[in-house]
C-alpha cells in the first residue's frame, strides 16, 4: 500500500474519523457513483444501514448526520461543520433530502436510517447503501467499510485487498522499519528526506511543502478555538471545556525562569491536546493525526517544539510531519490505526510514536534514534483499550492525548540520550499492537460496552 503524508494528515471535522469522516466520504462516493451510472436522477429512496461499531457508537460520533450530508454531496475537507445539525433537523422535519444538492427524495429517518448490531467480516466499520427507484426497484448499492483515519474502501476493493497491493511505484518503498532504516543507511538519507523523495512521485516538492504549512495552519487554528471556547460539550454527558480556563491560569502564573525546562512546559503541553480534542469533541474542523480520536497528540507537540525548544524553524515543521508519517504508515501497513479494529493502542498509540518519530527527527536524531523514539512511544501504548463512554469522543479520549503528548515527548528525550541501539524493535511493538488487538474482546474496541463506558455509568 502506498501511503502519502496527506493520507495520513487530512484537514477533516469531528469527532471521529472512522465515524463521522469516513461515512460522509463513503456516502459521498455513494452518490457519485450514481451520477456517474446517471441513475441519480431515477433514484426516490435511500437506505442506510450501519453495521458494528458504526452502529453501537455511531450517534455518539454523529455517524447518522455525517452520512446524511455526505449523500448531498459534501466532504470533511470543505464542509462547515455548523451547518451538519440544522440540515439534519431540516431533513427529519420535512422527510427530505437533496441528492448531490440536486435531486430531491424522500427521506423518513425511522425508516431509511438502520443501526444493526451486526458485524460483517471484513471490518467491524461498515455501512451498506441502497438506491430505489419510484416502483422500490433497487438500483445500486454498495457495501463501505471505514479502516481508521478516514481511509474508505468499498466491497470490491476489500474482496481484491486493493488497500494493500502498492498503487504508484515509490524510489523508496519500504514495508517495515528494518527495510526503512535500510535505505536511509544505503543512500545516506534521513527519514524525512527520504518521504520527501516519495511524495514527489504525487506532487512536487513545492506543493508538498504548501500543503503540510496548510495542515500546521489548521492545527494552529484549532488550537487556537479551542481555547476561546467555554461551556459544556454536546452528548448528553455534561463534560466541562477546560481549555480557555486553564490558559487564562497559565498566562497569568507564567514564570520565565522556569517556562523553557520540560517540567515546566507540561501545562501547556496539555493545554494544547486539550484544545484540540474539546473542539474534535465539538464537532468543529479538525487535522485527522492519523485518528481524530488521536488529533491532538501531534498538534501538542509540534506546539512543544516551537514553543519550547530554542531557537525553532518553521520549515522543520514539514521534516517533521514527514518522519511522523513514515511510522504512521508502518502502522497501518502492518497494524491498524483503528480503534474499532485493534483498541485505542491503533489511535493514541500510533498518534504517540508518530509525534516522538517526528520531534526526534527535528532535533537531531539519526534514522535509528527516530525509530527508537517511535518504538517506545508505542510500546507503552500496548493494550489500550477503546472504551468512550456514552459513545462520545470525550471520556476518556480528551484527556488521554495530552498523557500520550507528554508521551511522545518523553520517548524523544529518551531515545536521543541513547545511540539508537535497543532491546525491542519498532516492527515487533507494531506486530505486538496487531497480536493484542487481535486477542481483545470486541467490548473494548469502540463499541461503548465495556471498560469505561460500562463503569462509568454504572458508578
Amino acid at each position: 500500500m502506498s501511503i502519502s503524508v496527506f493520507d495520513l494528515f487530512k484537514i477533516g471535522v469531528g469527532p471521529s474519523s472512522s465515524h463521522t469522516v469516513g461515512p460522509m466520504i463513503a456516502a459521498a462516493q455513494f452518490v457519485e457513483s450514481l451520477d456517474k451510472q446517471a441513475i441519480a436522477q431515477d433514484v426516490t429512496r435511500i437506505k442506510v444501514d450501519l453495521y458494528g461499531s458504526l452502529s453501537a457508537t455511531g450517534v455518539g460520533h454523529g455517524t447518522d448526520m455525517s452520512v446524511i450530508v455526505g449523500l448531498m454531496g459534501k466532504r470533511p475537507q470543505s464542509i462547515d461543520p455548523e451547518t451538519i445539525i440544522p440540515v439534519v433537523n431540516e431533513l427529519k422535519e420535512n422527510n427530505s433530502l437533496l441528492l448531490l444538492e440536486r435531486f430531491p427524495i424522500e427521506f423518513i429517518w425511522q425508516r431509511d436510517m438502520n443501526f444493526v448490531e451486526e458485524n460483517l467480516d471484513f471490518h467491524p466499520n461498515a455501512m451498506t447503501l441502497f438506491a430505489y427507484d419510484s416502483n422500490d426497484i433497487l438500483l445500486f448499492k454498495n457495501t463501505y467499510y471505514s479502516i481508521g483515519g478516514g481511509f474508505v474502501i468499498d466491497e470490491g476493493e476489500a474482496v481484491e485487498d486493493v488497500h494493500l497491493v502498492p498503487q504508484v511505484e515509490l524510489p523508496y518503498d519500504f514495508n517495515n522499519a528494518v527495510e526503512l532504516l535500510d535505505l536511509c543507511k544505503t543512500h545516506n538519507l534521513t527519514i524525512s528526506q527520504l518521504m520527501m523523495e516519495n511524495e514527489k512521485v504525487w506532487r512536487s516538492e513545492a506543493e508538498v511543502r504548501d500543503g503540510l504549512r496548510a495542515i500546521w495552519d489548521t492545527m494552529k487554528a484549532c488550537i487556537a478555538k479551542g481555547i476561546e471556547k467555554e461551556g459544556i460539550l454536546p452528548g448528553g454527558l455534561n463534560v466541562r471545556r477546560r481549555s480557555k480556563q486553564l490558559h487564562q491560569s497559565l498566562v497569568h502564573s507564567r514564570n520565565p525562569n522556569v517556562i523553557s525546562s520540560t517540567l515546566g512546559a507540561m501545562d501547556w503541553v496539555n493545554l494544547y491536546a486539550l484544545a484540540v480534542n474539546e473542539e474534535n469533541a465539538g464537532g468543529g474542523s479538525i487535522v485527522t493525526a492519523p485518528t481524530n480520536g488521536a488529533a491532538g497528540i501531534i498538534p501538542a507537540v509540534l506546539m512543544y517544539y516551537m514553543e519550547f525548544i530554542p531557537n525553532p524553524q518553521e520549515e522543520n515543521v514539514v521534516d517533521f510531519l514527514l518522519a511522523a508519517a513514515a511510522i504512521g504508515a508502518l502502522c497501518k501497513k502492518n497494524a491498524s490505526i483503528s480503534g474499532a479494529e485493534v483498541g485505542c493502542q491503533g489511535e493514541v498509540g500510533s498518534a504517540c510514536a508518530m509525534a516522538a518519530a517526528g520531534l526526534c527527527e527535528i532535533l537531531g536524531g539519526t534514522p535509528e534514534q527516530v525509530e527508537n523514539a517511535a518504538e517506545i512511544g508505542l510500546e507503552h501504548n500496548l493494550g489500550l483499550t477503546c472504551d468512550p463512554v456514552g459513545g462520545l469522543v470525550q471520556v476518556p479520549c480528551i484527556e488521554r492525548n495530552a498523557i500520550a503528548a507528554m508521551k511522545a515527548i518523553n520517548a524523544t528525550q529518551m531515545s536521543l540520550r541513547g545511540d539508537g541501539d535497543h532491546f525491542i524493535s519498532l516492527d515487533k511493538v507494531i506486530k505486538t499492537m496487531w497480536d493484542t488487538g487481535m486477542d481483545m474482546q470486541d467490548k473494548y474496541k469502540e463499541t461503548s460496552r465495556g471498560g469505561l463506558a460500562v463503569n462509568a455509568i454504572e458508578c
